[in-house]
């Protein structure tokens, strides 16, 4: 046997359709990963790939169990990990999924546990385990559990919006409460307050970080889970939907030596996002970048980030005073919510710093009038500010299954835009096709930047009523988020009714 060792094939990539889930179906994932081995469909024929030809005994022990033929090939290492992993990801179906269990004696910030890996017999553990791996599947952000006096229902929130799933029987709702507090290591006996906690999974390779929100309802515990990938796909600036235009002009700002960049929106808009992507273009090398957020969402190279510990009484203020001793050159601090982190902000890009931070407005001259309201001074806010960036996030149209379309009166004037009414425009294949979920797939931006220059600065300064404050910001080039939205609507990328969802109608 050992003769043939140096004739296997050798295989650089093993490729997305030789991978068939229904010949590892009865395989532990545990074992193949132990022996870097993975069968697969290859010339018409079941082939295994290993990453030590050598090593022939665990070629014969996965033949045997496959009860077929085999032929024997090599791939390096990493390949076959990357193989079991896709493969195992597309095999477990919602109804027998294995276990996602935690040890509840081992911390969730240092354990992780394989979706794809057995691990539980009980019928709780595989309907937890079912969720978030299907959830996981599906690129849901967030699993809301949701008890009622007749179901227990499960929604998943993909690309913004709620969709509804088949829910576990109403009898298991206390259990599965239980499983998901015992995985974030919440209190089982509480069951009158509310409680935050956080667990720990792994899809593969892939870690997740699940952060656990239980409340009291009427009819039981009500589980909210916020799905955090942090080995997820970090989006460049040039990625987030910006016009060419705005995206120049927000480089520039970047450029800045000191001062204050705000990116506005409601939860779940994306800020975060492209506060780390705005991170990504600095020279982190020769820069001391440090962070303060509530929570980490993703880990960036060569950037220190601080966890806000409210429980501990490590607030974004106490946090950020911190922060100054470390000798930055650059701060983000997660949101800005209070007068003292507010001042303190104010005071770091005064003493040099640029700072980027985050607010809960509803455009970009609002986070003006918002820091004003905080009790800022005017003249501070002036001189320190560099610019606001607003944004939201719209569902883009399923390229394959869109359709042609006129933009209805209605929704024209909506957008201010009237004399477009029957305008040729896309909108979404209610049924959807297998590429997509009800004619959309994924999802971008919609921004609009107010860039602080001498007019605007002094518009801030001498505090200009809102009216007069959007004139002279129109005046100096400033463009909306609905005119972003628009283009975006006529250029096929979305639909009127996503960017009226968005941002709502246009304010006479």
């Amino acid at each position: 046997m050992s003769d043939a060792v140096p004739s296997l094939p050798a295989l650089d990539r093993i490729e997305e359709e030789w991978l068939d889930p229904a010949l590892i179906e009865n395989v532990p994932v545990d074992w193949v990963r132990r022996h870097a081995l993975v069968p697969f469909r290859w010339e018409g024929r079941i082939a295994i790939a290993g990453a030590d030809p050598a090593a022939l005994q665990p070629y014969e022990d996965l033949a045997l169990l496959l009860g077929t033929e085999t032929v024997w090939a090599t791939a390096p290492a990493e390949e076959i990990q990357r193989a079991i992993d896709r493969c195992y990801f597309r095999r477990a179906p919602v109804a027998a999924a294995p276990a996602a269990g935690a040890d509840a004696n081992v911390p969730a910030r240092h354990k992780a546990d394989d979706l794809l890996a057995g691990g539980g017999d009980a019928p709780v553990a595989q309907a937890v385990n079912a969720i978030l791996l299907e959830a996981v599947k599906r690129g849901a952000s967030d699993i809301h559990v949701e008890p009622f006096a007749n179901a227990l229902a499960v929604r998943y929130r993909i690309d913004g919006l709620l969709y509804e799933q088949p829910g576990p029987p109403r009898h298991l709702e206390q259990a599965l409460t239980a499983r998901l507090k015992v995985m974030a290591h919440l209190d089982l006996a509480e069951k009158r307050l509310p409680q935050d906690g956080v667990a720990r999974v792994r899809v593969g390779a892939r870690e997740i970080d699940v952060r656990v929100s239980s409340v009291p309802v009427a009819e039981g515990e009500r589980i909210v889970l916020r799905l955090l990938h942090r080995e997820a796909t970090r989006y460049s600036l040039n990625e987030l939907g910006m016009p060419p235009a705005m995206l120049e002009q927000f480089r520039a700002v970047l450029r800045e030596p000191h001062g204050i960049v705000f990116v506005t929106g409601p939860t779940g808009c994306g800020k975060t996002t492209t506060l780390y992507a705005a991170l990504r273009e600095l020279d982190t090398a020769h820069l001391n970048v440090l962070t303060i957020e509530d929570p980490i969402e993703y880990q960036l190279p060569n950037i220190g980030q601080i966890q806000v510990h409210p429980k501990i009484d490590l607030t974004f203020a106490r946090g950020l005073r911190h922060v100054m001793r470390q000798d930055p050159d650059v701060i983000l601090v997660g949101e800005t919510r209070d007068l003292e982190t507010a001042e303190i902000v104010v005071r770091a890009s005064l003493t040099g710093h640029l700072v980027f931070t985050t607010l809960h407005t509803n455009d970009a001259p609002g986070a003006v009038t918002r820091m004003v309201d905080m009790g800022i001074p005017p003249y501070l806010l002036a001189s320190t500010t560099r610019a606001v960036l607003a944004q939201r996030l719209v569902r883009c149209l399923c390229p394959a299954c869109r359709r042609e379309t006129g933009l209805p009166a209605a929704e024209a004037a909506a957008l201010g835009q009237p004399a477009l009414a029957g305008r040729r425009v896309w909108e979404a294949e209610p049924a959807g096709c297998p590429d997509c979920l009800g004619g959309y797939k994924g999802r971008t931006g919609i921004h609009e930047l107010l860039a602080v220059g001498p007019a605007i600065a002094e518009a801030i300064r001498t505090a200009a009523p809102p009216a007069e404050f959007r004139r002279l910001a129109l005046a100096a080039g400033f463009r909306e988020m609905l005119a972003d939205g628009l283009d975006k609507i006529l250029a096929g990328v979305t639909t009127a009714a996503e960017v009226l969802r968005a941002v709502g109608v246009r304010r006479a």
